[in-house]
């Protein structure tokens, strides 16, 4: 039902300290970004090395729906999206086993989302959303081009690169005895010709 958590959503008071910290000070990407006027608030996806995301979440103007979250703090864990394949038989199995949701919403092919409220899953506000996790990266996250893999040559070995099934890539460093390791077992599994 779950592939993966996708990232953690943290609401601010204080958009632009909190956009430094996580970017100039911990090295975060900024990713994609979108301001919603209906709702009154404003999400930025984070990027980080091992394809870690963050979201932050700001109310931009009066009765977003973050005012009753930060009445009394400056910010904290808004809740945690979880990547599912397909949204209707994560509600199915969600049904299947009396856990409610809400909030089930589909934005075309892009996004389909519901939610668990925190009194029904140990206190966490989680959602549960379908979409291609490449979409919302940078480009520069993003393994591009026909290729699946990309070997960058090094001292004493090779980096090989691969696409994460998460979004983005993954990157492994091999020694020379490792790239002959590899080179000898894909050899040794390739189909006979």
């Amino acid at each position: 039902m779950i592939s993966r958590i996708d990232h953690v959503a943290i609401a601010v008071k204080d958009y632009d300290r909190a956009f430094r910290f996580f970017s100039a000070l911990l090295g975060a990407i900024p990713g994609s970004s979108s301001r919603d006027d209906s709702m009154n608030y404003l999400w930025q996806n984070l990027y980080l090395g091992d394809l870690s995301r963050l979201e932050l979440l700001t109310a931009t103007g009066p009765k977003s729906f973050l005012d009753g979250f930060l009445a009394k703090k400056d910010g904290g864990v808004h809740h945690i999206t979880m990547q599912t394949p397909d949204i209707k038989k994560a509600a199915a199995e969600l049904e299947r086993n009396g856990i409610p949701y809400f909030g089930y919403h589909e934005y075309g092919s892009v996004w389909k989302e519901l939610f668990i409220h925190p009194k029904d899953a140990f206190g966490v506000l989680i959602q549960i959303a379908e979409f291609t996790a490449d979409d919302w990266l940078p480009p520069s996250a993003r393994m591009t081009g026909p290729k699946k893999f990309r070997v960058e040559p090094k001292k004493d070995g090779c980096s090989l690169t691969l696409p994460h099934p998460g979004g983005g890539t993954v990157t492994i460093d091999l020694t020379a005895g490792e790239m002959e390791q590899l080179r000898k077992e894909l050899i040794d599994n390739s189909p006979v010709s």
